[in-house]
């Protein structure tokens, strides 16, 4: 490899040409980035933990807001036929999920070849664009965190297809109407969502650990709170007795361990130990918070 005038900025680099030269400085291809000496340079690294970790978390988002829309659409008409929708956007993001990774090579299997984030700034080349001698612009703009900007739009895409494709089969098959509006509500949160990664992808990618553990901890307080009776053995009665709220709680403890892991990397397993905290806190102390006992005292 001849040695070549490093380029400027962070992320323009030179491309092998077909006679042995090197190209003027500029976007790397899809698929590379450029290293320190301004090659570009084939993204060919193994996602680490933390990389599957953040695609999980992009993958719940959409699975979450499907079971809450379906959940809330069902709201006083709970029958078998709400089961087999909610097992059904299960496998709609599944599907969509692994269809994304089939198509991204290596074409035909769910591993992934991807350039691994070094920093924030890599999720935002867009803002990099360098100026040398404050002449010309050079436009460097590419995907640096190959690809794991695209396969979450991808994912996203599939995914909504799948729902408008496998969903409206279902409701006509089991002859029901309580699933339709679920479906429009699929039609707006995921170009929200897509919304959502365009612009804060970086920032989401560095700090979801911490989302999730926050969001966890605020939705089942507010599962809680919209219990009439809120002393601590109706409480726990309600979580225990009641099917959906049981398998609310557990999903709960099951994101808020998911965030655990993802912050700790199955380093510090002990703190998972504190996954029913959050609610049993609530439990104990929301009779002492109840706004109308403090009124009346």
């Amino acid at each position: 490899m001849s040695i070549v005038r490093t380029c400027s900025g962070l992320y323009c680099g030179r491309t092998e040409l077909e006679n042995g030269s090197w190209s003027d400085c500029g976007a790397c291809p899809r698929g590379f980035r450029t290293n320190a000496t301004s090659y570009c340079v084939e993204c060919s690294e193994e996602p680490t933990l933390y990389d599957w970790q953040y695609l999980g978390f992009m993958v719940l988002l959409p699975l979450v807001l499907h079971l809450f829309f379906i959940d809330m659409v069902a709201a006083g008409n709970r029958n078998s036929t709400i089961v087999t929708q909610l097992i059904c956007a299960f496998l709609e993001v599944v599907i969509g999920t692994l269809a994304a990774l089939i198509v991204l090579p290596p074409t035909g299997s769910i591993d992934l070849h991807v350039c691994s984030p070094k920093a924030l700034s890599d999720w935002y080349t867009l803002l990099h664009n360098p100026q040398p001698d404050y002449r010309e612009t050079l436009h460097c703009t590419q995907e640096a965190v190959y690809p794991l900007y695209t396969i979450v739009l991808l994912i996203y895409a599939f995914g909504l297809l799948m729902t408008v494709t496998l969903r409206p089969v279902l409701l006509a098959w089991r002859k029901s109407n309580t699933g339709k509006k679920a479906i429009y509500c699929a039609l707006y949160f995921y170009p929200i969502l897509v919304l959502i990664h365009t612009v804060a992808a970086g920032l989401i990618y560095f700090s979801f650990p911490y989302i999730i553990i926050i969001i966890s901890m605020m939705t089942s307080a507010s599962h809680f709170s919209i219990k009439i009776d809120q002393t601590s053995p109706a409480l726990l009665s309600a979580s225990i007795t009641n099917v959906r709220n049981l398998i609310i709680l557990i999903g709960h403890w099951i994101i808020h361990a998911y965030g655990i892991i993802s912050l700790t990397g199955f380093k510090e397993l002990w703190y998972l130990t504190l996954v029913p905290a959050p609610a049993l806190f609530y439990i104990l102390t929301a009779q002492f918070t109840d706004p109308l006992k403090i009124h009346n005292d």
